[in-house]
């Protein structure tokens, strides 16, 4: 498998964290917390946790205040085809291939739910064949981009094109109680898309092989990384050995595909790894024996659009290529609720 083409699609409107605090600490919703909570929030938007900017389906910060079952389904349906469509599009201009040779359709999100899946919508504003075969993929949370590739990995047997899109509309899973988790949440994730156009031949301009790949599962671990549904919306838990869990899942991925392709760390020109954290960062770089220049692309992503979640590896992998990183081998690691880790090997020309 090759990836030919890639895009990704983020909302107009950019939010400074510190500009967050300054208007969330005037609101009534600030003043309903409990004085710890304020400060967890003060501390994540004003300090150095790797994140200045995210970029939001809002029109303004005291949006994300108004949360009920109803306006959050309403934004995820105004913004996740819009945004998914937009990474898509982009995608099929780098290919230089049109709708109309697309053969499968993959689209993975987890925060927000429609029936029809986001693949009706998106079907329709691209101008699909009435023909594509179209999966929709939910629940996978921030590790849900690689299972989606794997899963055109098989469709591309007997398809031609696959294009795999990943979105998510963060802010319209936001929840306000006192937990750190469920604060820190709401400070650290962001909207976005990420789209790839897949085939079975490779692409000059875009010279990205897929050499193999690796999933680990953890389900004893799935109560400290998931969402939950409360008062009708979800409620992200996300727990403080989160960091440490990816780290170490993410060396074992890594050293289970790398062994069997009888290759290590220093074969590895390329990491492309999910930006779930500052702290995830560090973790990752302990976990993997890497340096802060192999996770410079990760770290510019989160800087810049904080965790865009399951999205997050598309914008990473558009950075590194369009940095000119090194050709060669390259590592590519999702991981999220489950608590499940995968990782993927890239060849890179």
């Amino acid at each position: 498998m090759f990836i030919i083409g890639l895009g990704t699609a983020a909302p107009s409107q950019c939010y400074s964290q510190k500009g967050c605090w300054e208007v969330f600490s005037k609101s009534e919703l600030c003043q309903r917390l409990e004085p710890r909570s304020r400060a967890i929030v003060k501390k994540v938007l004003t300090g150095n946790n790797g994140i200045e900017t995210r970029r939001l389906a809002l029109d303004s910060i005291e949006e994300s205040f108004e949360v009920s079952p109803d306006i959050l389904h309403a934004r995820f349906l105004r913004h996740a085809p819009a945004l998914a469509s937009k990474a898509a599009e982009r995608a099929l201009v780098d290919a230089g291939v049109s709708a109309g040779q697309i053969d499968a359709l993959i689209i993975s999100t987890c925060t927000g739910y429609v029936c029809p899946g986001l693949t009706s919508y998106v079907s329709q504003q691209l101008g699909l064949r009435p023909d594509v075969l179209a999966l929709d993929l939910v629940v996978q949370g921030c590790g849900a981009a690689l299972p989606n590739l794997r899963a055109a990995e098989g469709l591309l047997q007997s398809q031609n094109h696959v294009l795999s899109i990943c979105v998510e509309v963060c802010s319209a899973a936001l929840y306000f109680d006192n937990d750190p988790g469920v604060l820190i949440s709401a400070c650290l994730f962001g909207d976005g898309a990420g789209a790839a156009v897949l085939a079975s031949r490779p692409n000059p301009r875009r010279p990205i092989r897929w050499v193999s790949s690796g999933s680990l599962l953890k389900p004893e671990e799935r109560d400290l990384l998931r969402f939950e549904q409360r008062t009708g919306m979800l409620r992200n838990i996300l727990t403080p050995q989160v960091p440490a869990l990816a780290g170490r899942h993410a060396a074992a991925v890594f050293h289970q595909v790398t062994t069997a392709a009888d290759l290590d760390g220093s074969d590895i020109s390329g990491w492309v790894l999910h930006p779930g954290g500052r702290d995830v960062l560090t973790a990752l770089r302990d976990g993997l024996r890497l340096s802060e220049q192999d996770t410079r692309w990760s770290e510019r992503v989160l800087r810049d659009f904080g965790n865009v979640s399951s999205s997050s590896v598309f914008f990473v992998l558009e950075a590194a290529f369009c940095d000119s990183a090194k050709p060669g081998y390259w590592w590519m690691s999702s991981f999220g609720a489950g608590f499940s880790c995968h990782g993927a090997l890239l060849e890179v020309g």
